[in-house]
């Protein structure tokens, strides 16, 4: 048994040196094992590990348990509360990585925070307390006649106001910021206004300081500093005044009574890009909404100054608050034409390519609310073709500007159609109907665009063409009909109506059921006109009716031209309609019934019916008409009338002819012939998008459709 122990004991002993030299006796240095599985020392160093290896005698460890545990306490008073340890101290750490923190300074780390936010508490109250007992003295020695002791006094005040708790409390004295007021305005020492200016600034970053600026007249103090030479001075002033127009109520008709517009606007010429960031988004607050601001704008020469920032810098926040401005101006009818006049729209369409998108949806509604004012303007050739261009985005709001603007700068200006039709914009606009649905807001200004690109420039007829090639046609018949509102119907006639000047789309047309629908409208636009005033007076959704029973005959009237139209219209029971126009006390009505009943009267049976629907009493009458044309087709017709009357009623007639217009037949139709090729005339009219009572709104354009 003896032998056996002794045995077994050398066996414990050699086992207990072998695991004291592996390291892994502490149980802190030990590292991950190998992921290969493989354990010898070579692998560990293959692998990038370095093995540690820490032998504690049996004496050593008892004697380190007793040094950590004696330095516990100061251990936590060390994590805790390191600034209470005398300086010098080495307090033993548990962590063997010099870098690792212990648990309790993980734990302490939330206890730190706290301290910290008491500290800066009883800081904070320290400031409050220290500013309100210094209020009646700071007072009374900004009030002082001595004006050395005023300075001085401003000057400490300043330097109190920028800790938050001394701001705020000060601002708490209506006092004290009454003081500061009046020391601002009666000061002729430019260092104590700048204080002064300074202290309001601050002041405006509280709802308590607005409120006390505002009750204390402070804003016509500082509408009056916008003089000052001083720069520092100007920023003070303008961005105090930028705060309390934002968020004091009243604020902005306080600036306006104390003249502060007719004061910003001079500071447009100023060349600090952030300080005219500001003024430009003062100058918005200000004419938002207000008519009266906007003319006063446009009085101290805003438009021009404005444009010209447009053109001049590439900061983008000036150009945004800028555009914003011309943005609500763009609505106001004194405003619009001065803009343009100042190259407005080319400054405008220099940022369409901006990487801000804010910039440049601003820039495009501006520009569709000064485009029915640009019209004649010329130089718009790079604008146009980027409007083009715009019509393949996705953005509704970009299609709806692109559009409204190619309808407006299209209208009665040949040589923009031209630039259009040449930029593949009739393409563009047909692609776009096809793609709009129901979107009536992009439709109607497409469909304008479309109308105008289609007549009275050199490329007209191709641009005729084209519409039919791109298979517009259909969708373009398809708009005649309700729900769609009157406005886009009305544009919709138009555009037929152009259409058909081209020989080759009256095929086309009429597959697509133009003339019924065309008929239809004209029978329901006649009825609504007899239900009112003789005048045609009634208006729907903006239009008047007269105007749709002129559209719709002058198309019909151009559709008759062919033969297959012709007996098409007749079958549709028109001639008695077209007979009761010609009492419509409009004159282009008469003069287009008179044209529908000229061509067809060239078929032997329509000539009948006309007569049996006594044709022959208005239009004798409307020989005498001072409008030729009238007169011109009511002859015409008369001629087609009597070709089967006797000898003695055609005697009459040709003497009633000569003694009015012709001395025969050939002169008749010579005049007849002068007249369709004369057809081609459409009026065009641009679209003003704000002249339904529209007013400014800032998170959205700036316009509405009636």
């Amino acid at each position: 048994m003896e032998a056996y122990d002794s045995e077994s004991a050398s066996k414990v002993a050699l086992w207990q040196q072998s695991y004291m030299d592996s390291g892994i006796h502490s149980g802190i240095n030990t590292n991950v094992p190998s992921l290969n599985g493989k354990g010898d020392a070579e692998d560990w160093k293959q692998g990038g590990y370095t093995v540690t290896t820490t032998t504690y005698t049996s004496n050593q460890v008892p004697e380190m348990e007793e040094q950590l545990a004696s330095t516990r306490g100061q251990r936590v008073r060390a994590a805790m509360f390191p600034e209470t340890l005398e300086s010098g101290v080495r307090i033993l750490s548990t962590q063997a990585d010099p870098g690792q923190e212990t648990n309790v300074q993980k734990l302490s780390e939330s206890s730190q925070m706290l301290k910290a936010a008491i500290v800066q508490l009883i800081n904070y109250q320290d400031d409050a307390e220290l500013a309100t007992r210094a209020i009646p003295e700071l007072t009374k020695l900004l009030n002082d006649e001595d004006q050395v002791i005023v300075s001085k006094a401003t000057m400490i005040v300043n330097q109190l106001v920028k800790k938050d708790a001394s701001c705020r409390a000060l601002e708490q004295s209506p006092q004290m910021v009454a003081a500061v007021v009046r020391t601002m305005q009666n000061t002729n020492d430019m260092e104590t206004a700048r204080h002064a200016a300074g202290i309001l600034h601050n002041f405006s970053h509280h709802r308590d300081g607005m409120l006390a600026i505002f009750k204390s007249g402070g804003i016509p103090a500082l509408v009056r500093m916008l003089s000052s030479p001083v720069e520092s001075i100007l920023f003070y002033a303008i961005t105090t005044l930028h705060n309390l127009l934002l968020h004091q109520e009243g604020a902005k008709m306080a600036v306006r009574l104390a003249d502060g517009l007719q004061r910003m606007v001079p500071l447009l010429k100023k060349s600090n890009v952030k300080f005219l960031a500001i003024t430009t988004d003062c100058l918005q607050l200000l004419a938002y909404g207000n008519q009266e601001s906007k003319l006063i704008i446009l009085a101290n020469g805003g438009p021009a100054a404005l444009v010209h920032i447009m053109r001049t810098y590439n900061y983008e926040k000036l150009l945004w608050t800028t555009s914003r401005v011309l943005k609500v101006l763009s609505v106001c009818p004194s405003n619009k034409p001065a803009i343009v006049e100042a190259g407005g729209m080319q400054a405008l369409g220099i940022h369409l390519n901006s990487t801000s998108p804010r910039l440049v949806q601003n820039c495009l509604w501006t520009l569709r609310n000064l485009s029915d004012a640009a019209t004649k303007e010329e130089g718009l050739e790079h604008l146009l073709t980027a409007m083009v261009q715009l019509l393949g985005s996705d953005d509704v709001n970009v299609l709806t500007c692109a559009t409204g603007i190619l309808s407006n700068l299209t209208c009665n200006n040949s040589r923009n159609k031209m630039v259009v039709c040449q930029a593949r914009g009739i393409f563009a606009l047909v692609h776009m109907m096809l793609r709009a649905g129901e979107k009536e807001d992009i439709m109607e200004p497409t469909v304008c665009a479309l109308r105008h690109l289609t007549s009275r420039h050199p490329e007209a007829e191709i641009a005729q063409n084209d519409v039919c090639v791109n298979y517009g046609i259909p969708t373009v018949v398809g708009l005649l009909s309700q729900p769609f509102h009157w406005p886009l119907i009305k544009a919709t006639v138009g555009l037929v109506r152009n259409l058909a000047l081209l020989p080759a789309n009256h095929g086309a047309l009429r597959d697509s059921n133009a003339i019924p629908r065309l008929v239809h409208l004209l029978v329901k636009a006649h009825q609504d006109t007899q239900r009112q005033t003789p005048g045609g007076g009634q208006y729907m959704d903006g239009v008047r009716m007269d105007e749709i029973v002129e559209g719709c005959t002058g198309a019909l009237h151009i559709l008759a031209r062919d033969q297959t139209n012709r007996v098409l219209i007749t079958e549709l029971n028109t001639i008695q309609l077209f007979v009761q126009l010609l009492y419509f006390p409009v004159e282009n009505i008469q003069r287009e019934a008179a044209g529908v009943l000229c061509e067809l009267a060239q078929d032997r049976e329509a000539a009948e019916e006309m007569d049996q629907e006594q044709a022959t009493a208005p239009l004798t009458e409307m020989l005498h008409s001072s409008n030729e044309g009238i007169a011109t087709y009511a002859a015409a017709v008369l001629f087609r009338l009597s070709e089967d009357k006797p000898q003695d009623y055609r005697k009459r007639l040709s003497m009633e002819l000569t003694n009015t217009l012709f001395h025969n037949d050939q002169d008749a139709w010579n005049a007849v012939d002068r007249l369709m090729a004369a057809e081609g005339y459409q009026p065009e009219s641009s679209i003003n998008y704000n002249a339904y009572g529209v007013q400014d709104h800032d998170m959205g354009p700036d316009y509405a459709l009636a």
